[in-house]
């Protein structure tokens, strides 16, 4: 991995709420992030902002995450490719900027996938651009891990439901969502936790 790339990402990389104070900015232009503009990713972008701002407020860590983030002895930044009109990344990002604000030990950077094509590139989901993509990087800007582009058992449902449909439709996309609601950001919380401690360990 290119280490200068990562570096420069990290500098490129903004903070999650600068992030959302962008998407809000272009909701009011009438635009969404990303190189492609259409009716239908606005849509999704202004719902997205919403459920952001509900999350915002509503979500909460388990004492579980907050009992393994004290453990954690290395600094590490999450950076994060993402798109506003992304529903996963919409769940997910405000569960991660939870985290990250619960430990003095973990920066948060996000950058846009579009207006990062290089980096997109090296983190692929079975050769496609799936976001948001969660990379893990160590002080000395080494990437120790990735994430994404959505928790386990998220995962596991589109796997099965594309093995039996041939692919995902509005109907699964729903009750993906529906998912989301119900964990309340715990799989993401549990994930991430995992690969943070696994890298403890290997460095320590």
């Amino acid at each position: 991995m290119d280490s200068l790339l990562i570096k420069n990402s990290i500098k490129k990389g903004v903070s999650y709420s600068t992030y959302r104070t962008l998407i809000k900015g272009l909701l009011v232009e009438g635009k969404s992030t990303g190189s492609e503009q259409s009716k239908a990713l606005l849509e999704y972008s202004t719902l997205n902002d919403k459920r952001m701002d509900r999350l915002d407020k509503t979500l909460k860590i388990s004492e579980e995450t907050t009992t393994a983030l004290e453990q954690l002895t290395n600094n590490y930044t999450l950076l994060i490719l993402a798109e506003g009109w992304c529903g996963d990344a919409a769940q997910i990002l405000p569960v991660i900027n939870k985290i990250a604000t619960a430990s003095s030990k973990i920066d948060l950077k996000i950058v846009c996938r579009d207006e990062n094509e290089t980096l997109m590139q090296q983190f692929l989901t079975n050769g496609g651009k799936a976001i948001p993509k969660v990379i893990i990087v160590n002080s000395k800007n080494e990437v120790v891990n990735s994430w994404g582009p959505r928790p386990s058992i998220a995962t596991k449902m589109v796997n099965d439901y594309k093995a039996q449909h041939g692919g995902l439709d509005a109907e699964f996309k729903k009750d993906l969502q529906i998912w989301y609601n119900k964990d309340k950001g715990n799989n993401t919380q549990k994930d991430l936790l995992e690969i943070l401690l696994a890298s403890e360990k290997s460095t320590n």
